[in-house]
């Protein structure tokens, strides 16, 4: 017997498995154990920079600069990050403009009581922050033209900056291969019809464009360039724990810093896949499981490692509901999830519909397995989206067997499907 805790909104739902149990995916992150703390892995990280000068140096003589800063969606430590890259901004600039620019891609903005989430009272107090908007027309600027073809639009107080940096952190992506690094600029700070460019059917069907994977992935090229032509020279990016703990910190040069990012990622997150009738997984908790959009970067682990015509336990609390209309309509507007997927597959690069990217890597998921969704939300919602709600894992693991009709189906356990890259 082995009881396992699926992380669930800020708690966790427990289950206690027998047999049926083949595999548990997880990665060696939570056994990894820093000799340093969580502020000193990223002040040393900011001593000894990868590719490029120290921080102090790089705002010597600078008059504006900007810090593009994660939102309310990512579980960033801003908090932690923030405070000596300003210290040591100052040490050497104590006049520079400073501004914190929160990239919010297409995301809603991120709300007062949440940036005091995020950074702590005293930097929401006292330094200047704008949220970004990509719809803010006269906001935005043109730099260019992605190696796609789309144009590139990014936030006019990152254009006007004399020095531009990032904080984020660094997971496995479902389709640009990792987070953090570039990933600041686009889609973080890009107008909506660039961000709609690079999410094209194309490349979402893209063969490279899966989790784990940088090398060939079209994406992840436009999302280098966009960073590159934006002037990104410097990020402090940090790896976390389930507990949402700093175990790695990585600063410097964009490209650089975030390949050692990735590198050290990589050796944890990466585990083999174990063919079961049954693969359960979650979005790892709050902040990440808030919504149905989110929550199919989880499923996708589940999707590696689950046979053909399987079933798809998705645990996630998506207590903000499905995440967006757009994504809600393109699954609930058309009875048969082919004719959807063939509608999407037929859109050019510059015909991509809001939120169409994460439909489609939805309804792929949908024509390999069934997806049982255990949440929060309304039934009928769940249901108009293709998915059956359960409201248990007892409840989730006997429709499972009916549909498989087999009463002894194998399990994979997958406690957090976004820390793994399931090969």
């Amino acid at each position: 017997m082995k009881t396992i805790a699926f992380p669930y909104g800020k708690g966790h739902i427990e289950h206690t498995f027998g047999e049926e149990l083949v595999a548990v995916l997880e990665s060696s992150i939570n056994q990894y154990r820093p000799t340093d703390s969580q502020e000193d892995l990223i002040r040393k990280a900011m001593a000894a920079p990868v590719g490029s000068p120290r921080l102090s140096e790089l705002a010597r003589g600078k008059k504006k600069i900007v810090i593009i800063a994660s939102d309310h969606t990512r579980p960033v430590p801003s908090r932690l990050i923030l405070p000596p890259m300003l210290e040591e901004i100052r040490s050497t600039n104590p006049t520079a403009d400073i501004t914190i620019l929160i990239a919010t891609g297409c995301h809603r903005g991120t709300t007062r009581e949440e940036l005091i989430h995020k950074f702590g009272e005293e930097i929401v107090e006292k330094e200047k922050i704008y949220i970004h908007d990509c719809d803010e027309r006269e906001m935005l600027v043109n730099i260019g033209t992605l190696p796609s073809g789309g144009e590139c639009e990014i936030n006019r107080l990152a254009f006007e900056a004399d020095l531009l940096l990032a904080e984020g952190f660094i997971e496995p992506h479902f389709f640009a291969g990792f987070s953090g690094g570039r990933k600041s600029v686009l889609p973080g700070i890009c107008a909506r019809g660039t961000v709609l460019a690079n999410h094209c059917s194309e490349f979402i069907a893209h063969p490279c464009a899966r989790t784990g994977v940088l090398e060939g992935n079209p994406l992840h090229r436009d999302m280098l360039w966009a960073a590159s032509t934006a002037g990104l020279c410097y990020i402090v990016n940090v790896v976390l724990n389930d507990k949402k703990e700093v175990i790695y910190a990585t600063a410097g040069d964009t490209v650089a810093a975030h390949q050692a990012g990735t590198e050290f990622l990589s050796k944890l997150c990466g585990v083999r896949a174990r063919p079961a009738d049954i693969a359960i997984s979650t979005n790892g908790g709050y902040p990440l499981d808030q919504n149905i959009y989110q929550s199919v970067k989880g499923m996708t682990a589940g999707e590696a490692t689950v046979k053909k015509d399987g079933v798809i336990i998705m645990i996630s609390n998506s207590n903000d509901g499905t995440g967006g209309d757009d994504l809600y309509h393109q699954l609930a507007d058309e009875a048969d999830i082919r004719v959807s997927m063939e509608q999407i597959l037929r859109r050019g690069r510059n015909q991509t519909l809001p939120d169409q990217w994460e439909a489609q890597v939805l309804l792929r998921i949908l024509l390999h397995a069934h997806v049982i969704y255990i949440s929060s939300v309304e039934d009928q919602i769940i249901r108009d989206m293709h998915m059956i709600p359960a409201h248990s894992i007892d409840e989730a693991l006997a429709i499972a067997k009916t549909l498989l009709h087999k009463d002894d189906p194998q399990i994979v356990a997958i406690p957090d499907g976004i820390s793994v890259v399931v090969r």
